[in-house]
């Protein structure tokens, strides 16, 4: 009697060979099935939130122009949106600042680059993140994402 209780408990105790493989199985399926989708909504939100960041420097850059009749210069730079530009053409009517939290970096940890005036919208700016590589230019997720190719 002691003896069968005993079988029963170590019948009971752990998982089989067969039903470890089964689930082994069944999560590697799934990983096969998940992962790839999960991975391209990273770089597509990244992405997107580059796009939305040039979006916003763009309305702060705007309204910098709005109070001092021209944008900052290249040389100036998207500091100028911070703090008052020290250096020719001097702001006529600096109230800002006009980005109130710190300068975001891209989302892969690059400056944005910024030209004013620009060289593809001469009468305003150019803003660009280069992307995962951040070298100009690229195609697919190494493409630039700018305010000029929309």
């Amino acid at each position: 009697m002691i003896h069968m209780k005993r079988r029963q408990r170590r019948q009971q105790a752990g998982f089989t060979l067969i039903e470890l493989v089964v689930v082994m199985t069944i999560l590697a399926i799934l990983a096969i099935l998940v992962v790839p989708r999960v991975v391209g909504r990273v770089e597509q939100s990244r992405r997107a939130r580059a796009l939305s960041d040039l979006k916003n420097l763009g309305t702060c850059l705007d309204l910098y122009a709005a109070d001092n009749g021209k944008y900052p210069t290249t040389e100036q730079g998207l500091a100028a949106l911070q703090q008052e530009p020290n250096s020719e053409p001097r702001p006529r009517n600096w109230s800002g600042p006009y980005l109130k939290e710190e300068l975001p970096a891209d989302p892969w940890g690059n400056d944005y680059g910024y030209t004013s005036p620009g060289q593809f919208n001469a009468k305003s700016y150019d803003l660009v993140s280069f992307g995962p590589d951040g070298q100009p230019g690229g195609t697919g997720d190494d493409a630039d994402i700018s305010n000029y190719q929309q």
